[in-house]
C-alpha cells in the first residue's frame, strides 16, 4: 500500500540525514524487506553484488540486491530510479556493517536480560518486540546466535529506529565469539595413496616440516575474506599435492583443515566434496 506523502517524505528525509553521516542507507517495503531485483537483475541474471568493497559486475541504479544495494551517495537515493521506491516504502534500512558497525538485535524479553547480564553496557535503540544494541566495529553477520538473538553488521541491514541512547562502545569479544561455530566432530574422507616408490621413509614425516605446512593451510583458509569455497578446494588441493602421495597425513591433520574450514561456515557436506574433489583432481581417490 502506498504510503502517505508525509511519511514518504520522512523516510527519504531520514535517509538524506543518514547518508549525510556515512551510513548507507536503502528503502524497505512492508514487511520490513528489501524491495525485489529489476527485471534485468531477477534471479541474480547480471551477476549480483556479492559485498559492498567488490561490487561485482552489476551497476544497476534500481535498489536491487537487498542489504547490497545500500549506499551513501546522495545522487543515488534522490535519482529518479529510486523515486518508486521511496514512494513505495514503508521504513528505512541500513548497513550497519558498511557503517563500521555491529547490531546485536534482541527479539524478547529473555534476549534482554541475558544482553544485560552478559554483554558490555551500549547504545540501545528500542524496537517493536526488543532492542537492538550497537556496538562500534563491523563483524560477520549470522541469525539465531542464541535463543532471541541475531547478529547484524557486514552483509545484512537492519532497520533504521532512530539513534537510540547511551554511549556506543566497542565492539567486544564476547560479541564476535557469538557467531564462532563449535567445531563439528568430522570424519574425513579416508584415502588410499601409493606406497613411496622403493621404500624408505618419508621426509614429510618430520614433525616441524608438516605441522608447518598443516599450519600455513589453516591460516589460508582463516584468512579468507571471500569465495571460501574455492579457497578451501585450492588450499585442500594444495596439501594432498603436497602430503598425499606418501601417506603422512593422519586423521588429525585432516581434522585440523577441517575444523578451520567450519570456522568459516563451510559445512560438512561443503568440506567432504571439496576434499574428494581434490583427491579425484590428484587422481588420489579409492581405486
Amino acid at each position: 500500500m502506498t504510503q502517505p506523502t508525509d511519511i514518504r517524505g520522512e523516510h527519504l528525509h531520514t535517509a538524506r540525514s543518514l547518508t549525510a553521516s556515512g551510513v548507507p542507507v536503502l528503502p524497505l517495503r512492508a514487511g520490513k524487506v528489501p524491495f525485489g531485483n529489476c527485471r534485468h537483475c531477477a534471479d541474480n541474471a547480471c551477476g549480483g553484488r556479492p559485498n559492498m568493497k567488490t561490487p561485482g559486475p552489476c551497476t544497476c541504479p534500481n535498489p536491487c540486491h537487498g542489504w547490497a544495494a545500500a549506499t551513501t551517495d546522495p545522487g543515488v537515493i534522490n535519482s529518479m530510479n529510486w523515486a518508486r521506491a521511496w514512494r513505495e516504502a514503508a521504513a528505512v534500512a541500513y548497513h550497519p556493517g558498511g557503517a563500521g558497525l555491529t547490531v546485536v538485535d534482541l527479539d524478547n524479553p529473555a534476549a534482554i536480560a541475558w544482553a544485560r547480564a552478559s554483554l558490555p553496557a551500549t547504545r540501545i535503540v528500542p524496537t517493536t518486540r526488543g532492542e537492538h544494541w550497537l556496538y562500534q566495529g563491523a563483524m560477520q553477520s549470522a541469525n539465531a546466535v542464541r535463543p532471541g538473538v541475531d547478529v547484524k553488521s557486514t552483509m545484512a541491514y537492519a532497520r533504521w529506529l532512530g539513534p537510540g541512547t547511551g554511549i556506543m562502545t566497542v565492539l567486544p569479544d564476547v560479541v564476535r565469539a557469538l557467531v564462532v561455530k563449535e567445531p563439528t566432530a568430522v570424519r574425513p574422507t579416508a584415502i588410499t595413496v601409493p606406497a613411496l616408490v622403493g621404500g624408505g621413509e618419508c621426509p614429510h614425516r618430520m614433525p616441524a616440516y608438516l605441522d608447518r605446512g598443516i599450519a600455513m593451510a589453516e591460516q589460508h583458509i582463516t584468512a579468507a575474506s571471500s569465495a571460501v569455497h574455492a579457497t578451501v578446494y585450492r588450499t585442500f588441493l594444495a596439501v594432498l599435492s603436497k602430503h598425499g602421495r606418501c601417506g603422512c597425513l593422519t586423521d588429525a591433520h585432516i581434522a585440523r583443515l577441517f575444523t578451520a574450514a567450519h570456522a568459516k561456515g563451510e559445512s560438512a557436506r561443503h568440506c567432504s566434496d571439496a576434499w574428494t574433489n581434490a583427491l579425484t583432481t590428484l587422481g588420489l581417490s579409492h581405486v
